[in-house]
């Protein structure tokens, strides 16, 4: 199987409208993939990054808009014509034939012979893993398994761009993270663009260049895992990619007014949210200049290995919490605790939570 350099995908003013509904499913979406990058479309359900996927794909008509493929428009192109693989969360094996018949019916479809068909599924199989399974009926396959064939069969082709649909949904915790790897592997061996949907956040952190956080049909923020992480753009971005404690109120000379307390804070003037990831928080650090300091009751304890998740009620009534391996790994419920983090250590978003930002190439 001949490596090839990964397509670019853009949608401009990507729109889907479904019949009988009053808001659209996908709402101008503008998005540049760049070539060989691994895209995840990230959201809840209902966000509209799967109808994104399954438009790009061909399996879904587009209202109004275009899918640019490298320079060719192919949004009203069919499925077939695009030669983009896909894999699903379901596999969609044909249970009658064997790992190597699956793998070989694309090519089947696209006349190929029967000699270069052996060769480039043989070479699929080993590049997934499952060489000398070729033989094996679906039903003689674990789930991961079932998987890789799924992907050997979206591959072997050698198509512009991967496009992947929740495929580890269906997975235990263990396998899935097996299989991330897998699939950064692939990435990276294969240097194809991929494009995959996920509602795991989790997930995608681990797997991708970049991320796109959907939310209503649209964009909130386009970034790699870090720039997302770090610096979210809006309420929602910083509330769904992880835990964050979230401090409302309004900015005056660099201190954000709660209407319980004063907090540091770098930012302008007016309404806005400071958002602390709950790694920043600590429990009992002596105090420094520019830190912020709330009092609190410990409400629960998590053990999780590493480190413990401390749940905390602020005297004002508000919720946090606070993730630590350090000296809070000695709280208890119902201690009183002094909860402090750095200035720096938080980030001004804007007080509306669905503030639409401009989306990056």
């Amino acid at each position: 199987m001949t490596d090839r350099a990964g397509a670019t995908i853009r949608a401009e003013a990507l729109t889907k409208r479904f019949p009988g509904t009053t808001a659209p499913a996908v709402d101008a979406v503008d998005l540049h993939v760049a070539a060989g990058e691994f895209m995840t479309l990230l959201g809840p359900s209902g966000s509209g990054k799967t109808t994104t996927l399954n438009m790009i794909a061909g399996f879904e008509d587009v209202t109004s808009g275009r899918i640019l493929l490298d320079d060719d428009d192919i949004a009203r192109l069919p499925a077939y014509r695009r030669n983009l693989g896909m894999v699903f969360q379901s596999y969609a094996l044909f249970p009658h034939m064997t790992a190597a018949q699956n793998v070989a019916f694309p090519l089947r479809q696209r006349k190929v012979g029967k000699a270069e068909t052996a060769r480039r599924v043989a070479e699929a199989l080993e590049l997934v893993h499952l060489g000398g399974h070729g033989d094996r009926l679906p039903s003689q396959l674990s789930g991961g398994q079932q998987q890789r064939v799924a992907l050997a069969r979206a591959v072997v082709f050698s198509p512009r761009a991967l496009l992947l649909d929740e495929p580890l949904g269906a997975l235990d915790k263990k396998l899935r993270e097996s299989l991330q790897l897998e699939i950064s592997r692939l990435h990276s061996e294969l240097g194809i663009t991929f494009v995959f949907v996920t509602h795991d956040q989790e997930e995608a952190l681990a797997l991708s260049d970049r991320i796109a956080v959907f939310r209503d049909g649209r964009i909130e923020q386009v970034g790699t895992p870090d720039e997302l992480y770090e610096s979210p753009a809006s309420r929602f971005v910083a509330t769904f990619l992880g835990d964050s404690n979230v401090f409302t109120g309004t900015v005056r000379g660099g201190l954000l007014d709660t209407g319980s307390a004063q907090l540091h804070c770098d930012g302008p003037d007016g309404p806005g949210c400071l958002v602390v990831r709950p790694e920043r928080l600590r429990i009992g650090a002596p105090p420094t200049d520019g830190t912020n300091r709330l009092s609190a009751t410990v409400t629960d304890v998590v053990y999780q290995g590493a480190f413990r998740r401390i749940l905390v009620r602020f005297d004002d009534g508000s919720t946090g919490l606070v993730r630590d391996a350090g000296e809070a790994a000695s709280a208890r419920r119902d201690d009183r605790v002094e909860v402090s983090w750095p200035a720096q250590a938080g980030v001004l978003v804007p007080e509306t939570a669905g503030e639409r930002v401009e989306v990056g190439a």
